[in-house]
């Protein structure tokens, strides 16, 4: 039972970047665009976040909020490029958003190089620190995106224009909301999300960017969010579920009996295969919204 609850603070590290990253995923794809960028955009993130402190961290305090904030924007920044591909171009969302996956892996390498000289960041001395019970801030992050998340989509007219952009646009249009606005602001929502968890990440989970930090988090928050039913409650309990797997394969370790009784490589495996399970269960439910990946054109244009 100890070993159980030790892992909660774990778990909670683990979960926030999925659930922050799946809430922006779920915002995206309620408006109509589907957006296979998120792990790049965490990569972005993750990056900018780690470089901003590396080089603030001696001299400005707070540096870890910053870096934070930057990770965001530039989250933003790099998913204008795939809004600006599959809203204003209709270009096919998926191809687009697989080249933002990636543009962002050769920009970080090629970014590291210049400022670190090397294919990473330079190590920051100080991470994020825990608070009461060993819980990172980054949970807190977390939780505040999703009730926000839900606020937005179920208790304001943004949130109803925007979800009725993802179900039927031409309707929507008809009554005067701007589709395309709407479609933009949710893209560009999603990157900041994820250009955040990206920097929520690194700060807790390592002491350096690599290319490997981000390690598929933005896939398994895609798939948080077909899981969830692109739902808030939905996402959030298929975060936590993913995350506690990863947790579990990590503290495996420390259990003798499950040790022995089958290879590391196996447990490493297990997010992975709980995650291809899920869409394996969910591919034939029809629970997207129903404009999902579609291009709108404009009637007459």
């Amino acid at each position: 039972m100890s070993s159980i609850l030790g892992m909660i603070p774990s778990v909670l590290m683990i979960v926030s970047p999925i659930l922050i990253t799946a809430a922006g995923g779920m915002i995206c794809e309620r408006s109509g665009v589907v957006n296979i960028a998120l792990e790049g955009l965490m990569v972005i993130g993750a990056f900018t976040a780690a470089s901003v402190h590396v080089l603030l961290e001696a001299t400005v305090p707070g540096s870890i909020w910053i870096g934070l904030l930057a990770g965001a924007i530039l989250g933003t920044v790099f998913s204008a490029i795939h809004a600006f591909a599959a809203i204003s171009l209709n270009a096919d969302q998926t191809v687009s958003g697989t080249g933002i996956n990636l543009l962002a892996n050769g920009v970080t390498i090629f970014a590291a190089q210049i400022l670190f000289s090397m294919d990473r960041s330079a190590p920051f001395q100080n991470g994020m620190m825990p608070g009461i019970f060993g819980i990172y801030p980054t949970a807190l992050i977390a939780l505040v995106v999703i009730l926000v998340t839900w606020f937005l989509l179920y208790r304001l007219p943004f949130g109803l224009r925007l979800r009725a952009c993802g179900e039927n646009p031409g309707a929507a249009a008809s009554v005067g909301i701007n589709v395309k606005g709407l479609r933009y602001i949710a893209v560009l929502a999603s990157g900041f999300l994820a250009g955040l968890a990206g920097g929520c990440l690194v700060f807790t989970q390592t002491i350096q960017f690599t290319s490997n930090t981000i390690n598929g988090a933005g896939y398994i928050a895609l798939a948080a969010v077909s899981f969830g039913r692109w739902r808030p409650l939905g996402i959030t309990a298929s975060s936590l579920l993913f995350g506690a797997a990863v947790a579990f394969s990590i503290y495996v370790v420390n259990i003798p009996f499950l040790k022995n009784l089958l290879p590391s490589e196996f447990f490493s495996l297990l997010p992975y295969v709980i995650t291809l399970l899920a869409l394996v269960v969910f591919s034939g439910k029809n629970y997207a919204p129903l404009a999902s990946g579609k291009p709108y054109e404009k009637a007459g244009s």
